[in-house]
């Protein structure tokens, strides 16, 4: 072949990168690498400076995303194939990547708190590395349009979460939490690859578009080998959902993980899990939509329950039981986002269906992650963070108990929560439209009772604090009030700590609230309670600076989306690809 004829076919073979379109992620995936080489060379006494640096990475990566709303562009495409591409910035992709680094960055707010408290339990540099890594991947995912992408992306997002949850230097809890949510992963991920190979040997292409068209014509001989790869790759995105039956993980994960950590997965990891189930289902497989449509819908039927359910039976005085309610509760609204996914198997617009998905992760996160910042302000005081701990809430903190109740009447879609009732009955629509009158029933059933357990956790902030003291939320273990009583209790312990001594303590080994000496005294010292309420009012003047940052940013997100529903709810009237 002749130079000149070497020329043009060299040339085509080379792609242009759109730099702009592929922003959000590359920045993110920058700024873990350039924390992790700080790392390396950052004196112990300056690895503080790591966190912001990662929560500014965090803002510049979402940032990034202004200069492309209102228009669509894709990159890495095919020479003979605009059409084929591996990354588009869609209206789609920019939601999803909103919510995953608006997500990501709460969740390094409430971080630097916890590794300051965690006081070198946890490695600052790894952390810092581990949650960009992940959020890079999670921003990667909605833009895949190809399955290599797509696996790649979800990889590089749940790979670095199962060190996060594992992290903490010898805690058995966390160990064990990683290790179920490492195995349940590495099984859905070999589950969609298997699917992905029998996809690709079957049309002979991974780009989503084109698969969507050459699945319908594959030979006869390979029918069954297709449908097999179809139903693998859907059982290997259903766990990344925690949709039931492979929701076992959620609850430990949750419990055995930092705080931060389990909000992060409870809203970012959420997010990539049904992007890449809509990309598979709406964009690659729709002509299979006879097939996943009813999967789905059953799946979605029994998560919700399954979830609520459980999250009904929960133990207010159980350790942690305010962290598993809250797992077992998105587990039930993981159930809510199926619906609309599982509607468009039947609608003759399948992105109009799957926008309502979108609607009701964008307000689920920021009232999600409001809920997990108010617990890991209540955790800083009681380390065992309980549903009982919240009781009397209102009295120590009045701002935090009425942000908290706020954020549950969201979640269970009631008033003032306006945007949880919206955003639950546009799903509830979804379901009507496309003729799913039995989900719609069993949906409704189950909003009714996830009220019983949001308006429980709800009425027991408002009510007098349990003999003993009110709740601080922002304090750390050990803080104390002061009382001018004398009496004294019959605890196992000295001085403050885990039992009762002159007056002051912090509560038992259950997590008794903080305050006076909660042991098992026989009696309480006169002038207790003024001075415990003394005590929790220092401790809330202490709030740290980036929980109440984060406190403040869902806050604002919860109140304005529920005075303008409408800012997420135009995601439901279609045009997200």
């Amino acid at each position: 072949m002749s130079v000149q004829a070497a020329q043009p076919l060299a040339q085509s073979l080379v792609q242009s990168v759109d730099w702009l379109a592929v922003a959000p992620p590359t920045l993110a995936a920058l700024a873990g690498l350039a924390v992790l080489v700080a790392d390396l060379f950052v004196p112990d006494s300056r690895k503080a400076l790591l966190g912001p640096a990662a929560v500014a990475g965090l803002a510049l990566a979402a940032l990034s995303l202004l200069p492309l709303v209102g228009e669509d562009r894709s990159t890495f495409c095919l020479t003979g194939d605009a059409s084929a591409c591996a990354y588009t910035a869609d209206t789609f992709t920019l939601a999803v990547q909103f919510l995953v680094l608006g997500g990501a960055l709460l969740a390094a707010l409430l971080s630097l708190t916890a590794l300051r408290d965690a006081d070198r339990g946890l490695p600052e540099g790894e952390y810092w590395f581990l949650l960009l890594s992940s959020a890079a991947g999670a921003a990667l995912l909605p833009a895949a349009r190809d399955l290599a992408t797509l696996i790649v992306a979800l990889e590089v997002a749940s790979l670095p979460a199962f060190a996060l949850v594992g992290l903490r230097r010898g805690d058995r809890r966390s160990s064990e939490a990683a290790l179920k949510f490492f195995l349940s992963s590495v099984t859905a991920t070999a589950v969609s690859l298997l699917g992905v190979s029998f996809l690709y040997a079957t049309t002979g292409t991974l780009h989503l578009t084109r698969l969507a068209e050459r699945v319908q014509h594959v030979d006869g001989q390979f029918a069954t080998l297709t449908q097999t790869g179809v139903v693998l790759t859907l059982v290997g995105f259903a766990f990344k959902t925690a949709a039931v039956p492979f929701h076992f993980w959620v609850p430990d994960t949750y419990v055995g993980a930092p705080l931060p950590v389990a909000a992060y997965l409870s809203v970012v990891g959420k997010a990539v899990g049904f992007s890449g189930l809509i990309l598979v289902t709406v964009v690659a497989l729709p002509s299979y939509a006879d097939a996943w449509g009813p999967a789905l819908a059953v799946l979605a039927a029994l998560t919700m329950t399954v979830g609520n359910v459980a999250a009904l039976r929960q133990v207010t005085t159980r350790a942690f039981s305010a962290v598993r309610l809250l797992a077992w509760s998105s587990v039930g609204q993981a159930g809510y986002l199926l619906v609309p996914i599982a509607a468009a198997g039947y609608s003759d617009d399948p992105g109009r269906a799957v926008g309502s998905t979108v609607a009701y992760a964008l307000m689920y996160a920021a009232v999600n992650l409001g809920a997990f910042t108010v617990a890991a302000l209540v955790g800083r005081g009681r380390p065992r963070n309980r549903v009982a701990d919240y009781r009397g809430l209102y009295t120590a903190h009045p701002l935090t108990a009425l942000l908290m109740a706020f954020f549950l009447l969201c979640l269970a879609g009631l008033p003032p929560g306006v945007i949880g009732l919206f955003a639950k009955v546009t799903v509830f629509s979804a379901a009507v439209d496309a003729g799913l009158g039995w989900l719609a029933a069993v949906m409704a059933a189950n909003v009714v009772i996830a009220l019983f357990y949001y308006l429980q956790w709800t009425a027991l902030l408002f009510r007098a604090p349990a003999p003993g003291g009110a709740t601080a939320p922002g304090g750390t273990a050990g803080s104390t009030g002061t009382g001018s009583g004398t009496g004294t209790g019959t605890g196992s312990g000295t001085g403050t700590g885990t039992g009762s001594g002159t007056g002051t303590g912090s509560g038992d080994a259950e997590g008794s609230p903080v305050g006076v000496g909660a042991g098992s005294a026989a009696a309480t010292p006169p002038g207790a309670g003024a001075g415990n309420a003394a005590g929790v009012r220092a401790a809330v003047l202490r709030l740290p600076a980036p929980l109440t940052a984060a406190l403040a940013v869902t806050a604002v997100a919860a109140v304005v989306l529920s005075g303008a529903p409408q800012l997420v709810l135009r995601f439901a009237g279609g045009g997200l690809f």
